[in-house]
């Protein structure tokens, strides 16, 4: 039997297949691929070919993204908890959106920005000025909730109530969860899909008070180019993680398109590029 996380990788794998999200339409074109590329459409059969993915019409844009979303949020529910050897606590992996009750500013380090959102609700020459950058909404978090002071006494006795009074992590201080990790997914990375991941990684990074949560990035996009457009660099982001990264060098190598097969090695030697696998690992951290 594989490993954990290889199972659950094939299991990944095998709910993006079945649930139609990656597909080859009637045409031959997988539905990560830019119609308008060939050499988008031969790494994405190449990757497609490696997966067997079923011939039938891709999913509406919007219902992909969002079962993307939910495939993401599956693979880590399968994986993440079990690493509580590396990183103990009582975590929650949730998928926001409108109709979720936790929202960004359910977080300690955000809990501020709901204060703003009334603010500039009732005040509009205060919300002209302001806009409403402030807001972020990563597609899946991960969380963890205070602890007691019990637990954290379990082995020795580290606090009383004379110190750690505004310590986020402590229960009795009162304060929120903290958010650990936010994921954006995008199936597919055009021009303008890689800046809004960008604008919610800066709005992360600008707007809280407290710990910087993990900021990552999962991608289905088979072109080097498109990937290095986000991956490029660093500040803000601190990885992109690509669906089937392995599948992917075989595809780009395949293809022999040089320019290509370089740039693929220089995000993945520069560790800005990894696979999904690495994703649960790379979050214990």
């Amino acid at each position: 039997m594989n490993a954990l996380i290889a199972e659950a990788r094939k299991k990944y794998h095998k709910e993006l297949l079945s649930s139609g999200v990656m597909t080859i339409d009637s045409k031959g074109i997988p539905s990560n691929a830019d119609s308008s590329s060939k050499l988008s459409i031969n790494i994405a059969h190449g990757i497609a070919d490696q997966l067997m993915a079923e011939v039938h019409e891709k999913a509406v844009g919007q219902t992909s993204g969002a079962k993307f979303e939910q495939m993401n949020m599956n693979f880590l529910m399968n994986t993440f908890p079990y690493l509580q050897n590396l990183r103990p606590g009582k975590w929650h992996i949730s998928k926001l959106g409108n109709r979720n009750s936790v929202k960004t500013s359910s977080f300690a380090q955000y809990e501020h920005l709901e204060y703003l959102s009334l603010l500039t609700k009732s005040d509009a020459r205060l919300a002209a000025s302001m806009g409403n950058d402030y807001m972020v909404a990563p597609d899946v978090v991960i969380y963890r909730e205070t602890e007691t002071d019990d637990m954290i006494n379990e082995k020795t006795d580290i606090i009383d109530d004379s110190v750690c009074n505004l310590a986020d992590i402590r229960k009795s201080n009162g304060g929120l969860p903290i958010l650990h990790a936010s994921i954006s997914a995008k199936w597919t990375m055009r021009s303008d899909r890689a800046q809004n991941s960008r604008t919610e990684a800066l709005g992360l990074i600008r707007n809280r008070k407290g710990h910087l949560p993990h900021i990552v990035v999962v991608t289905g996009e088979p072109m080097p180019a498109r990937l290095a457009s986000l991956a490029l660099g660093t500040g803000d982001i601190d990885c992109i993680y690509h669906f089937a990264l392995y599948e992917l060098i075989k595809a780009v190598h395949d293809t022999h398109a040089e320019d290509s097969i370089e740039l693929l090695n220089i995000l993945i030697q520069g560790k800005r590029l990894k696979d999904i696998s690495d994703l649960p690992l790379d979050l214990a951290v």
